[in-house]
């Protein structure tokens, strides 16, 4: 059975601590140690995309092509 999320779906969930443990395992073996940096100042420590390049002295635009390609390789290890 394909795992389909949408806004309404009402299929079958994991629970929530096995869905956390399989976000963190995939943040921890799955990700670059650059990417995790990246998504994690981003989403635990809400820094702004701007304020990320910034800290790391390089362009916006590299801090955002790094967060979308961590958030793509996330949905692609959680789909199934």
């Amino acid at each position: 059975v394909k795992n389909i999320l949408y806004e309404g779906y009402e299929g079958p969930r994991l629970p929530k601590e096995v869905q956390m443990k399989r976000v963190k395992r995939v943040i921890r073996e799955e990700l670059t140690e650059n990417q995790r940096q990246i998504l994690l100042a981003y989403y635990i420590q809400n820094r702004t995309i701007p304020q990320i390049a910034e800290d790391r002295g390089v362009n916006k635009s590299t801090v955002s092509r790094t967060l979308h390609r961590a958030e793509g390789k996330l949905r692609r290890y959680l789909r199934y």
